[in-house]
């Protein structure tokens, strides 16, 4: 697409933006409508996961075929939030975050109609475009909404990642255990599609920036990322130190260290990373690479404790259902505390929000180090890391916003969400491999130990107070950031 009018000829400067006009500004309904894509797209993570264990009887496959169905969606997400988030500062925000939201339903109808695991992959990696739709929906706000009102927004938005993560699992389980497996696919189509036809009619047209897509470095952030994620989620099931991962390991490191000289190099890149190396940027992005570590551990965790048998000394027994409803608790929590968090961006600022978020998430996996055990004490770190979870999330989109040009809001968040993302496999890479070295038996089967499970709340405790410190980087808003 040749860059808009008024562009210096031969440089990368992109244009200033057209001055939005009182018809451009969005409706009541576009903040709640944008939410549900961030909602709906975070539910679509988590819809198989209670399925996984069924998924080689139900599809006559194996076990490591069936998990390519979590997998093929990780891959495809990561691809698709920078590149979408470039696109939509391009091309329009609101026309690519409806074709992220109509790839979503695609697959998921694919999915629904799926009777062999090899369409049941395709599905879920058309499903997992629909992650464009929270760096997407987060520029789109800052066009739309009044700055008055943009924190809540951002705030809300945010929490909506937080909420269909948790929704998802008891969701799934649900339907898993009451009815066939196809209606959960068709559940979520039928979400996705009212979540599209809703972003049509009620999301605004915003400015479009143009310039020339940077297809080399779509192309080589692809391959590091897929080749580097498939590492870390293959690397247990191929052996940490086979051929396939470190082939895998290398090609990505190798392909990253190509791309950062190629971007820093080309006029109009897909990710600007001088922007992205400036402090405020940089410091948010590493407080939120060690805040999506700390998010997955609970998902990680709750479910091995709440879904084993008292006689491994800490295991509650819950079945399936139970242990999602009780997770979904953090949830609710998360909710209620972004629509409050606002107030302490105004008071304090985001960069003492995100600070604040980060600790309370460290307080609250510290608290179950000693009281492993019990349904009352896993509420309560629930609840806690719920809460710090709101607040740090509402802060994030906040600080990449401040400390962004407009020009490449939907890029820096793009880049932000894949930090976050990386964060989470990270931890499924790293608590796995613990809780897999470290198990006993009870009842004739092998759980992860208490000592493995202690390890993997104290290394999220350890990336709580780790983001804390990363955020105390972020200059103040009253000091002038340094490059």
């Amino acid at each position: 697409m040749a860059p808009t009018a008024g562009a210096p000829a031969g440089t990368g400067t992109p244009p200033a933006p057209p001055a939005a006009s009182p018809a451009a500004t969005g409706s009541g309904i576009t903040v709640p409508v944008l939410a549900l894509g961030g909602f709906t797209a975070a539910l679509v993570n988590t819809v198989p996961i209670p399925l996984l264990p069924s998924l080689p009887r139900l599809l006559d496959t194996s076990a490591a075929n069936a998990s390519w169905t979590v997998t093929a969606t990780l891959l495809v997400a990561a691809v698709c939030t920078p590149v979408s988030g470039r696109l939509g500062d391009m091309r329009g925000k609101r026309r690519v975050l409806l074709w992220c939201l109509g790839l979503m339903v695609a697959g998921s109808v694919l999915c629904a109609l799926a009777g062999s695991v090899e369409l049941l992959i395709a599905g879920r990696a058309l499903q997992g475009c629909g992650a464009g739709a929270l760096p997407l929906g987060l520029s789109i706000m800052r066009e739309q909404v009044p700055r008055e009102r943009l924190g809540r927004a951002l705030a809300v938005m945010s929490a909506t990642v937080g909420v269909g993560s948790t929704v998802g699992f008891p969701f799934s389980a649900f339907l898993s255990q009451h009815a066939d497996w196809h209606v959960l696919f068709w559940a979520v189509a039928g979400l996705g599609l009212a979540n599209l036809l809703l972003a049509a009619r009620f999301v605004p047209s915003g400015p479009r920036y143009g310039g020339r897509f940077d297809r080399a470095g779509a192309l080589g952030l692809t391959v590091a990322l897929v080749c580097l994620l498939l590492a870390l989620s293959k690397g247990r099931g191929w052996g940490w130190t086979s051929a396939p991962t470190l082939t895998a390991a290398l090609l990505g490191a190798a392909t990253a260290a190509w791309w950062v000289r190629y971007e820093l190099r080309t006029a109009q890149p897909l990710v600007d990373l001088r922007t992205s190396a400036s402090r405020p940027v940089l410091a948010t992005n590493a407080a939120t690479l060690l805040v999506g570590f700390a998010m997955f551990v609970i998902s990680l965790v709750l479910p091995h404790i709440l879904q084993a048998p008292p006689a491994t000394g800490y295991g509650v027994g819950f079945s399936m259902v139970r242990t999602g409803l009780l997770q979904s608790v953090a949830g609710v929590v998360m909710m209620a505390v972004a629509l409050m968090s606002p107030a302490v961006s105004v008071r304090w600022g985001a960069r003492a929000t995100l600070v604040l978020g980060a600790l309370v998430i460290a307080a609250g996996y510290a608290t179950g180090i000693p009281l492993l055990g019990g349904g009352w004490w896993l509420t309560v770190l629930a609840v806690i890391v719920g809460a710090g979870l709101a607040l740090a999330f509402a802060a994030m989109p906040a600080l990449i916003v401040a400390a962004t040009p407009e020009s490449q809001t939907a890029a820096a968040n793009g880049l932000n969400t894949l930090v976050r993302s990386v964060g989470a496999s990270v931890a499924s890479a790293v608590v796995s491999a613990v809780l897999a070295a470290m198990t006993t038996t009870a009842g004739g089967a092998v759980h992860p130990s208490a000592v493995g499970l202690r390890i993997a709340l104290l290394a999220a405790v350890l990336a709580g107070l780790g983001a804390a410190a990363a955020a105390l980087f972020v200059p103040r808003p009253d000091r002038p950031a340094k490059p």
